[in-house]
């Protein structure tokens, strides 16, 4: 095996501190974010005595996802990362402090929550872009397998945390907490993280042809992506027309698609275990999360760079195959079994296309790459968790899941040419 072909290990990934930070910070956020949600939803229900508001607050942190990626994004390429993440995490401690002590109305709270969320996807991609610059090559893939596995632990704990620091310490409280842990990663980042350059403003933003397919002058071609100089053009402008520049190359937009889709009905096909399993549905949900972990660092550390791009189409479509088996209608511990396969494949899947994605996409642009694949799966999971709900509405839980496997199949079959390597 070449030095080439051989896979980065963890050792590699942690060896770098500018790394280190940006992991210490993105788990200080995902972790926050979650006590942050906790205590707005107890808050609320405290004060209205509502669970339908109460719930509705509890996601209303994901809901402007959608909205900041589509007009908001070209601000990851614009402003230098590092103090892009440092404004994101002061926006997020004045966020908790209002709600917390400024005896706000409660839909002047979940109106505070949705304006500060628009620029979520914003601080999250200046992140995501920035891994490439700390790790690259095949550490990059690894970097952010890790990132992946922390998000679902983070989540996971930040949940269990939060429930003895809202116990403790009151909604309030829980919202001083969140604050001071957004104050420590500010601090982690502005002493830890160099300053890097913005992006956009080195290289240029995407441009495109004239109407006889000739480049305009001062323009450069990546792929089948042009780039020219940053012009004056507004922020929500220039979303709008990268993201068109974006979808517009067939390459990228399959590579979005693919990350897209199978993820959405597999995300779907997990929403049903509730209905499904009922009390014990939180074990099955546990194995998925165990699934992830177990797919990257198998396939993340003990399969070559262009084994795992090799793996991409045949995980992509098996992702789907155990969500199939439900029409058996298993007990918890299948149920369980079931799901943490399909994690893993899912997992594998979506590594063999990181470093694709990466090459595809022209640096200056990266920010607002990332923040659209990551806008677009969080929209999706919430759209096929709601398709999904329907389909058990006119069928039943298990058979919904059985049509969800079935749609991440079908899905992966449509996307084959995104899927594998292109010929050399």
């Amino acid at each position: 095996m070449t030095t080439q072909e051989r896979g980065a290990t963890y050792t590699e990934v942690f060896a770098s501190g500018e790394f280190r930070v940006l992991f210490g910070s993105f788990t200080l956020l995902v972790a926050g974010d979650q006590v942050k949600m906790l205590a707005l939803s107890a808050l609320v229900y405290a004060r209205t005595g509502s669970p339908g508001l109460s719930a509705a607050a509890y996601m209303l942190g994901f809901l402007p996802y959608a909205v900041g990626a589509t007009f908001l994004l070209s601000l990851a390429d614009r402003i230098r990362p590092r103090a892009l993440m440092i404004a994101g995490e002061l926006v997020r401690v004045v966020t908790c402090l209002l709600i917390a002590f400024a005896g706000l109305s409660v839909w002047a709270m979940l109106a505070l929550v949705l304006v500060t969320g628009l620029f979520s996807p914003v601080f999250g991609a200046a992140r995501m872009a920035l891994l490439p610059d700390l790790l690259p090559g095949d550490a990059f893939v690894l970097g952010r397998s890790v990132l992946t596995v922390t998000s679902a632990g983070a989540q996971i704990g930040g949940l269990a945390v939060g429930g003895g620091i809202l116990a403790a310490t009151g909604p309030s409280g829980a919202l001083a907490v969140t604050a001071a842990l957004s104050v420590l990663a500010a601090v982690v980042l502005r002493f830890g993280l160099p300053d890097f350059p913005a992006r956009g403003a080195e290289a240029g933003l995407p441009g495109e042809r004239t109407e006889d397919g000739d480049l305009p002058a001062g323009e450069a071609e990546h792929g089948s992506v042009r780039t020219e100089k940053v012009s004056g053009r507004g922020t929500v402008r220039e979303t709008l027309r990268v993201n068109r520049v974006l979808l517009a190359d067939r390459r990228i937009r399959g590579l979005l698609l693919a990350q897209w889709l199978p993820v959405t009905f597999a995300v779907g096909g997990e929403a049903m275990l509730i209905p499904y399993l009922g009390s014990t549905a939180g074990y099955a949900l546990a194995a998925a999360s165990a699934g992830l972990a177990v797919g990257s660092f198998v396939v993340g550390r003990l399969v070559s760079p262009s084994g795992r791009e090799r793996l991409a189409f045949p995980m992509a479509v098996a992702s789907g195959l155990p969500l199939l088996v439900f029409a058996l209608q298993p007990g918890l511990g299948g149920a369980a079994l079931l799901v943490l396969l399909a994690a893993v494949a899912v997992t594998a899947y979506e590594l063999g296309l990181q470093r694709w994605f990466v090459e595809a996409v022209p640096e200056a642009i990266r920010g607002q790459a990332f923040g659209l694949a990551s806008a677009g799966m969080m929209t999706g999971q919430a759209l096929g968790a709601a398709l999904v709900g329907v389909a058990a509405e006119l069928t039943s839980p298990h058979l919904a899941i059985v049509l969800a496997g079935a749609a991440v199949v079908c899905c992966s079959l449509a996307l084959h040419r995104s899927l594998r390597p292109e010929p050399s």
